[in-house]
């Protein structure tokens, strides 16, 4: 077994030890920040809402008077795209002492109906497109829930569903006192679907927010001029807590974006000048690729300048980012995204190390961390001192990460204990025993703890593929070794996952790829079989499925295997597949 608790013990500057509940902490800083910019709301590059945050306590405010005839506990789901009113209602409902219930606005209408029952909601505050899609599922609803719409879609809505601005009372309504609640109580019960298909519903209490918030803060600390560009979903767990919670209870200012389009990502970055973002990796991939062909459209002679500068700010950063320095260097790449960028926060699904590089030695430093639902958000993350694309960091002050039941190269199952830790799944005890044993998570994730105690991860355990010879294979770390410029997309898989042969019978690997637009089926190929030569014997693929559909994935874009399995065998059969000539 291998352990560590690392990020030091420094004293910290921000604490959220006084407050027992996160409506509390939250109300404190709407006070204290009162003159300061709060939200912002663009769409096809305009700003259509923008609130300080003493306007945001007074529009919370009315939502908390709707919210007046609900007790302490009450459940209230959101399925409402990132913007303003989702965090009104979630301060709103957390200042009243009711359960949050995040749900993912682009679900299909019979899953969100199904977690709405599950989790037992009294109020479901949703957007006109979902309400549109959830007509049909009305019935299949708690029969006490309440259903209110943003904005009242084409046609009357059903008996007992209200628009928003029916619901909300009178300006001069009174607004209820806040409900304390304790550091035991669930906050918000979210439903984490991972990439299996299979949503639990996890019981996060005040404590864990509360927690997770005061190390987050103090790791990376936001000031209040900063901005935080917000572009993945709030229900998710990484916006929740760092696009929601920490910037509102910093001062800063968040930024909201409906789109992934890096266009319009750059485009809000350079007009908002934020200083601080979260992003997947088909973002960061898209940033690396529009700056390569900055770099292509330069003459020879600029090209090699950039370069130089490029070098240079590699090395006088080395031990650690630094803005002011990199600016200065290559102000030309700064510049396009509006000057201020100096973190981008990257996790949840694998992060290519050589994109992390490339952006990194621009001056773009991406903070590569690992967490999950369970954990509250984060578990691990890299300090940026020194710079490192090869893990996800130690873990963050006050949480343990155990590696378990390693092999010979030591690796193991990844455990994690510390107050960020969930309390259960909603009435499910018994897989709530499978992964809570004696105050530790099992994740499920593979990964290894170095002599410095940066946390590397190889996958998820039930992916794992063990080749006839005996070898360990993790399919992401053959990915990234395959990443070629001719595959949008990539997943490796044993062929027994494929075409259902018991374990052990086929563990020949197989790539399924889609090309890009502007590569054929040939070339994706030939690239494919160049990579696959330079890898270790057990790791080379046997073949490759080519499809041109995209691959399935949740709404934060982490790749759902399971169903991309399904698909490629009801598509296409092992006789299909084209061989890269790569005996094993």
């Amino acid at each position: 077994m291998s352990s560590f608790a690392a990020h030091g013990s420094a004293a910290r500057a921000f604490d959220l030890q006084r407050h027992s509940d996160l409506g509390a902490a939250l109300a404190e800083a709407l006070r204290t920040y009162r003159h300061n910019p709060c939200l912002v709301e663009r769409d096809r590059g305009a700003v259509v809402d923008a609130l300080t945050y003493a306007e945001f306590a007074q529009r919370a405010d009315r939502v908390r008077a709707a919210l007046s005839g609900f007790g302490p506990g009450a459940r209230v789901g959101l399925a409402m795209a990132n913007g303003p009113r989702w965090l009104l209602a979630a301060y709103a409902a957390l200042r009243q002492g009711l359960v949050l219930v995040p749900l993912d606005a682009r679900q299909e209408p019979a899953s969100l109906a199904r977690l709405a029952a599950h989790a037992g909601l009294e109020l479901l505050l949703c957007d006109t497109g979902v309400a549109a899609r959830l007509r049909r599922h009305a019935a299949e609803l708690p029969p006490a829930a309440r259903v209110v719409v943003s904005r009242p879609p084409e046609g009357e809505l059903p008996a007992g569903w209200l628009s928003w601005d029916a619901w909300l009372p009178a300006e001069a309504a009174p607004v209820p006192a806040p409900a304390a609640r304790e550091r035991a109580d669930v906050a918000a019960i979210v439903y984490s679907s991972g990439t299996s298909g299979d949503p639990k519903g996890c019981l996060l209490t005040h404590g864990n927010y509360l927690s997770q918030a005061e190390v987050l803060a103090n790791l990376y600390p936001l000031e209040e001029d900063d901005v935080y560009l917000s572009i993945l979903p709030t229900n998710h767990a990484i916006d929740f807590m760092c696009g929601f919670l920490v910037p509102l209870l910093c001062g800063a200012r968040i930024v909201h974006l409906r789109t992934l389009r890096p266009e319009a990502i750059v485009e809000a970055c350079r007009e908002e000048g934020v200083s601080h973002m979260a992003a997947v990796p088909a973002v960061l991939e898209a940033f690396e690729r529009s700056l390569r062909a900055r770099l292509d459209g330069l003459p020879r002679i600029a090209q090699g300048g950039l370069e130089a500068f490029r070098r240079a700010n590699r090395w006088l950063t080395r031990r650690r980012p630094s803005h002011a320095i990199s600016r200065q260097l290559l102000r030309p790449v700064h510049d396009a995204f509006g000057g201020r960028l100096r973190r981008i926060f990257a996790g949840g699904a694998w992060v290519p190390p050589a994109t992390a590089r490339f952006l990194y030695e621009f001056g773009l430093p991406v903070v590569i961390g690992y967490g999950l639902t369970e954990a509250g958000a984060v578990v691990a993350v890299n300090d940026l001192r020194p710079f490192r694309a090869d893990s996800v960091g130690p873990p963050v002050p006050g949480t343990e990460v155990e590696v378990r039941d390693r092999d010979r190269q030591g690796i193991g199952e990844v455990w994690v204990r510390g107050p960020s830790v969930f309390a259960g799944y909603l009435d499910d005890p018994a897989r709530t025993a499978e992964v809570l044993i004696d105050g530790w998570l099992r994740t499920g994730d593979l990964g290894a703890i170095d002599a410095g105690g940066h946390l590397k991860l190889l996958g998820r355990a039930k992916d794992m593929i063990v080749t006839a010879g005996g070898k360990n294979v993790y399919p992401e770390e053959v990915e990234g070794a395959l990443r070629v410029p001719a595959a949008a997309e990539l997943a490796v898989f044993a062929a027994h996952t494929l075409w259902r042969a018991a374990p052990g019978a086929d563990e020949a690997l197989i790539a399924v790829a889609r090309p890009r637009e502007d590569v054929d089926e040939a070339g994706l190929r030939a690239a494919l079989a160049q990579a696959n030569r330079r890898l270790p014997a057990y790791q080379r693929l046997a073949g490759v499925a080519v499809t041109h559909e995209p691959f399935p994935r949740t709404t934060s874009l982490k790749l759902r295997r399971a169903q991309l399995a399904e698909r490629v065998a009801a598509a296409s059969t092992r006789a299909a597949v084209c061989s890269l000539d790569a005996p094993r």
